[in-house]
């Protein structure tokens, strides 16, 4: 009897493509229009540190939390949880947001269909799932959104195409 004619390994992939079918919708990537190339006007690659509208709140050997200092807590016109920007060896490379509600995430959602590209919705694709993801990749800047429909919480990427893959190289680094 081969590994895959035994009924547990079957069983056990068909359960998770099942899983996977039912509980999250699948990330196409869009072509980004206009690329920010940064977030609010601060270019991907700047010094974070030198800043004046930002503070550190957490810091490791390579990585640095910011969040800002005036900056009302908005996105999309709405309000956040949580706006995080995010430095790699001293370069911007990542804002994390973090929202809550349904109603948050349809304004989200149509802000960056409207400002970074419309998404390809595939007849028969599933609306919605309990993991709805989305992702715009411009030349320098992606873009994922997720958002927990069991929990109403959403999150969003904004990474360096270029530097957000350091995040990875640290991670490894420091599990040694």
């Amino acid at each position: 009897m081969t590994p895959l004619s035994h009924p547990a390994p079957r069983l056990w992939i068909t359960t998770l493509v099942l899983l996977a079918m039912l509980g999250v919708d699948s990330a196409w990537a869009v072509p980004m229009m206009d690329d920010p190339k940064g977030f609010r006007d601060v270019p991907w690659g700047s010094a974070l540190a030198s800043r004046q509208d930002v503070e550190p709140i957490r810091s490791s050997a390579h990585i640095v939390e910011y969040v800002p200092k005036a900056d009302p807590l908005s996105f999309a016109d709405t309000h956040m949880t949580s706006i995080l920007y995010l430095s790699v060896d001293d370069q911007f490379a990542r804002v994390t947001i973090r929202y809550q509600g349904s109603d948050t995430h349809k304004q989200v959602l149509n802000f960056l269909e409207t400002r970074f590209g419309r998404l390809d919705r595939i007849p028969g694709q599933m609306a919605r799932g309990l993991t709805q993801q989305y992702t715009w990749r411009g030349s320098d800047t992606e873009i994922n959104l997720t958002y927990q429909a069991g929990t109403e919480r959403g999150y969003i990427f904004f990474d360096s195409r270029t530097l957000a893959p350091r995040f990875n190289d640290d991670i490894t680094d420091s599990a040694d």
